[in-house]
């Protein structure tokens, strides 16, 4: 297989005519060339007078090696096909806890090797999942077992469904194969920043599901995992509450994957005496601009145009105070959503559908805190520091999950004025005027401002007075890292398998994805080394 980089097309490019266009360009014989098919395509928008697309192509020809010294920067490639582990009999179930994408994946590969794994999940299934959220959104009451951080498909079903990892590793592939297979988008497969949308994410959670169940696995919703047994250093038991009745299972591999919200899990983890440790995060607020605002300042002229997408960015500054700024999880045409998981505590996220056509753009404006922001060396200081501005931010939002919003001209001038301007904040169900110095402490707030205007200089109108900040951001990933050794296994308990974004293993529905992949891999050597 011959892979080409960096071919640039214009945005009127017909990519139904891709193989005629290959062989012109690089003077390829018709009848040698076979299965041209796009492999990677990104918005080139440096030059705002020249916004084009570049984009990679593989294809198959007789006499490979000969050909790719002719081609300029072409390559010889081997696509990449992932490996299931040996199928295996497991006598005792594995157990997973959580159906967010580090377990869904976890349970997918478990599955297909016939181990049969039970997946325990506190919140509902996505239908349920999506009532609940919308219940809350229109003022509803919050049901802290089901919503927008528990239940199935975990929090990063209610975002914009961003792939974009910094990780690098093969299982990647198979993790976007899997999602088209289970009804993603295929244009996954060759964008350089894809996304599935909430919309369309729901569909693939649920067929995912059904894929799982018809392999063997079972998958319990209003499941809460709630202890478990151990003998002679290794996990034997699992307990979980269901409708108010606890219930047990007897097992030898529990692979944890509850999210970066399971705070009822690090506590008890804690008193069982699982190690854990401190682990950096960050904190802040989410930033709105009108989308056709960042569209002109991203494309210039071209912006509008019938082949670009929503502009996204991705900005990260470093401050005078010592401290840094950057967005995170940006969501083009989105929404900001209440994430809320516990009672009087208040948290917002983005969330984006497939479309993308909303009226405003948001992102999460974040500054890092680490152990010498919690005020303390206890392994839970992080999760403590977290609640405690999101009490903060309740109480700001006048104590009815509002959220406390405010313009970056008044964050600037320390003053708060009547209503908002060209920007409307889309939080819901509604939003109340404060500033952030009523919930996030001194240096972040310090970092927004000086911040803000130094992203100002790198995309225009980025530090707009109109524009709307509304808080609190404070789930950017896990306060806390349960330990584990090279087998993936807890350092305090053999058998148990901390994972993904919620152990601190992750970051995102990539890496978290491919984290469940790994562990699952590990229950299955274990099971099919102790079947021999």
């Amino acid at each position: 297989m011959i892979r080409i980089n960096n071919i640039k097309v214009p945005l009127e490019f017909d990519f139904e005519r891709l193989e005629g266009f290959i062989i012109r360009k690089f003077g390829l014989e018709r009848n040698k060339v076979r299965s041209v098919r796009l492999v990677g395509k990104a918005v080139d928008a440096r030059k705002k007078n020249d916004v084009c697309f570049i984009i990679a192509v593989e294809f198959s020809a007789d006499n490979e090696n000969s050909l790719v010294k002719k081609i300029k920067g072409a390559i010889i490639t081997e696509p990449y096909v992932y490996r299931l582990p040996e199928r295996v009999n497991a006598e005792k179930r594995p157990v997973i806890v959580g159906f967010g994408p580090a377990g869904m994946f976890a349970s997918l590969v478990l599955a297909e090797c016939g181990a049969r794994p039970v997946v325990l999940e506190r919140g509902g299934d996505v239908d349920s999942r999506c009532k609940a959220v919308e219940r809350f959104r229109t003022g509803g009451a919050l049901d802290t077992e089901c919503n927008i951080q528990f239940g199935e498909g975990g929090a990063g079903t209610f975002s914009d469904g961003k792939l974009t990892t910094g990780t690098k590793d093969k299982r990647i592939r198979y993790v976007f194969e899997k999602l088209a297979q289970f009804g993603a988008p295929e244009e996954i497969l060759y964008l350089s920043k894809p996304h599935i949308g909430t919309d369309k994410l729901i569909t693939v959670v649920k067929n995912l599901r059904e894929h799982v169940k018809s392999l063997g696995g079972e998958i319990l919703f209003g499941s809460r995992f709630c202890g478990f047994e151990a003998e002679n250093g290794r996990i034997t038991k699992v307990k979980y509450v269901s409708e108010g009745i606890e219930h047990t299972i007897e097992t030898d591999s529990v692979i944890l994957a509850t999210g970066h919200s399971a705070r009822d899990v690090f506590s008890l983890l804690y008193n069982k005496d699982i190690a854990l440790s401190q682990k950096n995060f960050s904190v802040g607020v989410r930033i709105e601009h009108l989308r056709t605002d960042i569209d002109k300042a991203m494309y210039g002229n071209f912006a509008g145009h019938r082949a670009l997408k929503s502009a996204d960015y991705k900005l990260a500054v470093h401050l005078e105070n010592g401290r840094s700024l950057y967005t995170f999880c940006m969501c083009p045409g989105g929404t900001v959503v209440p994430a809320s998981s516990e009672e009087n505590r208040l948290v917002v996220n983005g969330m984006s559908c497939f479309a993308r056509d909303a009226e405003n753009s948001n992102s999460a404006l974040l500054v890092g805190v680490g152990p010498e922001d919690y005020g303390s060396d206890h392994p839970l200081a992080g999760m403590y520091f977290q609640r405690e501005i999101e009490e903060k931010a309740f109480l700001a939002g006048g104590g009815t999950y509002s959220a406390p919003s405010a313009t970056v001209g008044e964050l600037m001038n320390g003053t708060l004025t009547e209503g908002f301007g060209r920007v409307k904040p889309s939080y819901a169900p509604a939003v109340k005027k404060a500033l952030p110095e009523e919930y996030l402490p001194d240096y972040v707030c310090e970092s927004l401002r000086l911040g803000i205007k130094e992203m100002g200089r790198k995309i225009k109108g980025f530090d707009d007075a109109e524009a709307v900040l509304t808080g609190v951001e404070s789930r950017s990933s896990s306060p806390v890292r349960i330990n584990r050794d090279e087998s993936l296994q807890s350092v305090s308990l053999k058998g148990l398998y901390p994972c993904g974004e919620g152990a601190g293993y992750a970051g995102g529905i990539v890496s978290a994805s491919v984290d469940g992949i790994k562990c699952a891999e590990a229950v299955a050597e274990r099971l099919r080394l102790k079947g021999e």
